[in-house]
């Protein structure tokens, strides 16, 4: 516009921002198989090598998205649970279920997972389900944020979930997803942020409520799904028998890192914890997921 004035601390020379980059280091996420998706390349000796990181890249916001029951709020709750155990603090957002509800499911999770139940005391619970000021405004849920964060110094933050936080009204998502985003690097956070898929959206797609603006905005992209084995090609490439529930893993995107591109097999183990399998159709040609 006509006479606006130029924002000079926006300009940046690549080299001089770079010097304040953190190094890409993994954060485990607690989920057997998963932290060996991800790994950055980096020259030694003259040579370009793959370092596993493992885990997810330090001050990622990540976003886990999937169709209801395929396992996202377990992946909330083992990230969580990972890093409490590690002693580093999490702030987990529950925007779904209440605080009472929430601390019971980390509670079996913590015993499944076989930690200490000191854990428990590093994650400071912010109940948005039962208080909907925290969903339908942004300042109180960035103050009560600080304050919850002052209670533990955390190092990461949980939200489940995003989709939550705009429900019924998706045409604020860029909006809401931003400002989470912002916070998240303006505090130095590790983030792990679920959201719902619409009935519509193609199961293994970055697609979630809101549109593609969610995975456009974060920083990793994990895909959940799940499909019903309907044909004698998908049993055999699933290793399933006709009629059963198969769930997959898939991730879409890293902007930190390199990742796998293969979509995995994923269990819910009876003890009520995810683990990601072999990619689909190894060993086997014609490998499927649709």
């Amino acid at each position: 516009m006509v006479g606006s004035r130029p924002v000079l601390e926006a300009v940046r020379v690549a080299g001089e921002a770079l010097a304040e980059a953190p190094r890409i280091e993994g954060v485990p996420t607690g989920v057997p198989g998963l932290d060996e998706l991800f790994f950055v390349a980096e020259t030694r000796g003259g040579r370009l090598r793959v370092r596993p990181l493992p885990g997810f890249p330090r001050y990622a916001a990540v976003h886990v998205t999937g169709v209801s029951d395929t396992g996202k709020s377990l992946l909330a709750e083992q990230f969580a649970l990972a890093q409490a155990d590690r002693g580093e603090g999490v702030i987990f957002v529950t925007v779904e279920n209440p605080a009472a509800f929430v601390s019971v499911g980390l509670a079996q999770r913590r015993q499944a997972m076989g930690l200490a139940e000191a854990a428990l005391d590093r994650i400071v619970i912010v109940d948005a389900a039962r208080h909907a000021v925290l969903r339908e405004d942004l300042a109180a849920l960035g103050a009560t944020l600080d304050v919850a964060l002052g209670k533990i110094e955390a190092r990461h933050l949980v939200v489940d979930s995003l989709t939550g936080l705009y429900e019924a009204r998706e045409v604020a998502a860029r909006q809401t997803v931003r400002w989470v985003y912002d916070y998240v690097k303006e505090r130095k956070l590790t983030a792990v942020l679920t959201s719902q898929k619409r009935s519509s959206h193609e199961e293994l797609s970055a697609e979630a409520a809101g549109g593609y603006v969610v995975s456009h905005v974060l920083d990793v992209t994990v895909v959940l799904a799940k499909k019903l084995v309907m044909s004698t090609a998908q049993a055999r490439v699933w290793r399933a028998p006709l009629g059963e529930l198969v769930r997959f893993l898939r991730v879409d995107g890293s902007r930190y890192s390199g990742h796998d591109t293969r979509t995995h097999f994923l269990e819910i183990a009876p003890a009520g914890l995810l683990r990601v399998g072999p990619p689909v159709g190894a060993g086997e040609e014609g490998g499927e997921t649709g």
